[in-house]
């Protein structure tokens, strides 16, 4: 039996929205070279190299959680007529995970989709988003709060994302795909530096956390249940080694960088660890056959 195409769902304000923007600007096909400086950093590549079909979405770049979920959906059709298969896995990151859910449920896509598996995502919201709405915070969160529109900022509000919790259990209790989270946590000193702000909030306000999103956010729940009693289990699973949100997609940062004496230098260190981001997709994805 074929394998199930992989779609690969990013977050919000991709932050490799330059590479992807002139990439098709001049019409250029992804090579392994882009693959390398995209969201996704090198997991394509690696995963269709063990023999897998995988497709890079381009959603908004900071829409709503219902625009983002159709342009997924858009996505996941091409893909299953490309491909001729009737379903396929979806691997979405941070926001990504929330859009594939909005998509599942209110996109009837419930029967084109195998399993979702969310990484780093915000099921529960994220108080930095709570704080960027209500007072903008420090430079750095200003900044960010004019980069991610409020269409797609107020989708990742606590509120909201409870909101959508209570309206889609009864469906996702009952549909057929199978759900698992992946939930990342990293400690101050390892947290890439632009988003310490943003992870002191978050301890502050829900403990330990990847620089944006809580654990226990990322976590989703245990089962959901439907109104007739139906269960459907979450898979619940911790990310192998310490990840801050931009660890999680395969990028390291020299905030990860160890004495070189130990790890040796910093570029085998990067490439250690990246490989070991890379390996985790391709457990995943090895997984869900």
């Amino acid at each position: 039996m074929p394998r199930l195409p992989i779609v690969l769902a990013h977050g919000i304000a991709r932050f490799d929205i330059l590479t992807e923007s002139l990439l098709e600007k001049l019409h250029l096909p992804e090579t392994q070279l882009s693959d390398r400086f995209e969201y996704f950093k090198g997991i394509k590549t690696h995963l269709e190299a063990h023999g897998f079909t995988v497709s890079h979405p381009n959603q908004s770049f900071a829409g709503s959680a219902d625009l983002r979920a159709e342009q997924l959906k858009k996505r996941v059709n091409e893909v299953l007529t490309s491909t001729g298969v009737e379903k396929v896995h979806i691997i979405g990151h941070s926001m990504g995970g929330l859009d594939a859910r909005h998509m599942i449920v209110d996109k009837d896509m419930a029967d084109r989709v195998a399993t979702l598996t969310t990484i780093g995502t915000p099921h529960h919201g994220s108080p930095v988003a709570d704080h960027l709405e209500k007072n903008g915070g420090s430079l750095l969160l200003k900044i960010l709060g004019k980069v991610l529109v409020i269409d797609g900022l107020a989708d990742l509000r606590t509120e909201s994302c409870e909101a959508f919790n209570r309206r889609a259990e009864n469906d996702e209790a009952k549909n057929p795909v199978r759900y698992q989270t992946y939930s990342a946590a990293e400690n101050l000193n390892a947290i890439f530096a632009p988003l310490i702000p943003a992870w002191i909030i978050v301890r502050d306000h829900e403990g330990r956390n990847d620089g944006l999103v809580s654990v226990r956010s990322q976590q989703w729940a245990r089962e959901l249940i439907a109104n007739d009693g139906t269960r459907n289990t979450i898979v619940q699973h911790d990310f192998p080694f310490p990840a801050d949100h931009l660890n999680e997609v395969g990028w390291w940062d020299p905030e990860e960088a160890i004495n070189p004496l130990f790890g040796g230098g910093l570029l085998k260190q990067a490439s250690k660890f990246e490989d070991g981001v890379k390996d985790l997709y391709l457990q995943i994805a090895q997984g869900l056959e």
